[in-house]
């Protein structure tokens, strides 16, 4: 009998759906940029499973409240006991989306593992870096201050001219830029560093105290002027150290020419031993001979070359094929033959309707024509994007947004006409992977207003990710339960403009949109750039009759 029940029983084999867990969004207090500003946004790596955030000199880092974090396909996030929340139900074990963030904090003095639990455990590796700015400058100081926040030791050193019983102290940051040091050596005309100074030192967001040690010696050593430089297509910022107390002088000229240019001094940006100078007004793929003198020192004559202007290109969008034929023939910005930099939405379009951007052919020129419309069972804005489409996932799109670019434009102009019509199409409720919920509700409220056409460029060096073996510089998902969009407050955008317009442009118009650059030391891999002809198309909202007609696209370098 035994032996009958046993080979009657149902083995569970059945294997469990592969669904991955991912951190989708991820914010702490006192967040920041990795420079200390405020507004950063966290590092998320899918192909590593790592997030990277940092805080500013206000928080806790070992007590850090986790205010948000969102994860793909509901899975759940286990923590380990480091993790606190209120003590009734300490220690954390799970979380999930149904709990609250509100109480959460960690212990992020070192990287923490979070596995994220699907069908499958995932595990994550979150890290977050506290940017706490310490200086110390005092007259007559040779180099930067060594400062050592482990053992509580700074050491500096000052010009074999100074007295060490009377030093003037313009800076003393031990405890960071919100800390404060007891007694503070700003506060008096001068300081007494003759021997080793104790100083009760405090950070931002403690009340506690500790002990330093700080040691002022002479040196017989002296800084030379150094100087580096990030060359642009029409600008290049020169920065290096300098002897304390002296000014820097910033000449350069185009090698062959004898007359040397000064950098204005409005332009360099100065601290007690270090300088950072704007070049401006350059020509790209140039030769440049520069300098730079501070006091009696001086750096040899260097040389730098400015990028290329490399043009944008089928910026006329002159250059169209079709596929296909009928309701069902694909419009596409590129010649026949022609390799394609721009794409559309018209594959997805044209599975249930006919391409809604295309061109028109009028008054001796050619343009593109990009119609909102709503087809047979959804909206559709009509746009164009540099990039390609790469496939339609139901009635909703996968796309790859960026062709490759590493120059330094600073303006998009082009030409455009607009005709708005009243927003009379809304789409549902939906979750962007950074965390931002957006509701129907929401666009219910604009119902009836004036649509918005909008054009945007952005500069970036992203990392690609592969969709199905094709290598994406930025990857689109318009699906509701998968949507990731383009995110203004992406870390790797160096350089961003856009123009919105939700009134009627009924003739030809110029329009120059000038680049706004983040960062200015780091080279761009992709170029995007995006025109619409509803500015919330990606949620499918808009107005079905609006009508957005661009030309003569082009990259300025000024």
């Amino acid at each position: 009998m035994v032996s009958l029940i046993a080979s009657c029983a149902i083995k569970d084999d059945i294997p469990f759906p592969f669904v991955e867990g991912a951190i989708t969004a991820f914010e702490v207090e006192g967040q920041c940029d990795a420079n200390g500003n405020e507004g950063g946004t966290a590092v998320i790596d899918n192909n590593a499973r790592t997030v990277k955030a940092y805080v500013n000199d206000l928080v806790d880092i070992s007590h850090l409240k986790i205010t948000r974090m969102e994860t793909s396909n509901d899975a759940a996030v286990i923590m380990d006991s480091v993790v606190y929340q209120s003590s009734d139900i300490y220690p954390l074990q799970e979380y999930t989306k149904r709990s609250s963030f509100s109480d959460f904090r960690a212990d992020f003095s070192y990287e923490q593992e979070f596995t994220l639990r699907t069908y499958q455990d995932y595990i994550w590796k979150v890290s977050v870096e506290q940017i706490i700015d310490r200086q110390i400058e005092i007259e007559g100081q040779v180099g930067k201050a060594v400062i050592d926040p482990d053992d509580r030791v700074a050491i500096v050193y000052v010009g074999n001219n100074q007295d060490l019983k009377r030093l003037k102290v313009r800076k003393f940051q031990l405890g960071g830029e919100h800390g404060a040091v007891v007694p503070d050596p700003t506060a008096v005309a001068v300081y007494d560093f003759s021997e080793a100074r104790k100083f009760y030192v405090r950070n931002g967001w403690s009340e506690q105290s500790y002990l330093w040690n700080v040691y002022v010696y002479i040196t017989e050593a002296s800084v030379s002027t150094t100087a580096n430089v990030f060359a642009r297509s029409v600008s290049a910022t020169v920065s290096g150290d300098l002897p304390n107390g002296t000014s820097p002088r910033v000449e350069y000229h185009r090698q062959g020419l004898s007359d040397w240019l000064t950098v204005p001094e409005s332009q360099i940006k100065t601290t007690s031993t270090t300088y950072e100078a704007e070049i401006t007004g350059l020509q790209p793929s140039t030769i440049y001979d520069y300098r730079v003198t501070a006091g009696t020192s001086a750096t040899l004559v260097q040389s730098f070359t400015t990028a290329t202007a490399t043009p944008l290109e089928n910026g006329t969008f002159d250059n169209w094929s079709i596929s296909g034929t009928g309701t069902q023939a694909v419009y596409q910005p590129w010649g026949d033959g022609h390799q394609s930099f721009w794409d559309t939405g018209n594959r997805g379009a044209t599975t249930v309707g006919a391409s809604n951007s295309t061109y028109v052919d009028e008054g001796g020129r050619r343009f593109a024509n990009l119609q909102s419309k709503y087809i047979v069972i959804k909206f559709a804005a009509g746009n164009i994007f540099t990039g390609s489409y790469l496939q339609t996932d139901g009635t909703n799109g996968v796309l790859s947004f960026g062709r490759p670019f590493n120059s330094f434009p600073t303006k998009l102009r082009f030409e455009y006409k607009y005709k708005t019509s009243p927003i009379n199409r809304m789409g549902g409720d939906w979750k962007e992977p950074w965390g931002r919920y957006i509701s129907r509700d929401m666009y219910e409220n604009m119902k009836g207003k004036p649509d918005s056409c909008s054009v945007y460029i952005a500069l970036g060096d992203w990392e690609p990710v592969m969709y199905k073996n094709t290598e994406c510089p930025y990857l689109i998902r318009t699906r509701p339960s998968e949507l990731h969009l383009f995110d203004l407050k992406d870390e790797h955008i160096i350089a961003y403009a856009q123009m919105t317009k939700g009134e009627d442009v009924p003739e030809w118009t110029t329009e120059t949109l000038t680049l706004d650059y983040r960062v200015k030391n780091r080279q761009p891999k992709y170029i995007i750039v995006v025109a619409s002809s509803s500015k919330y198309g990606d949620y499918f909202t808009g107005g079905d009759q609006s009508l957005l007609q661009v030309d003569n696209m082009e990259l300025l370098y000024e």
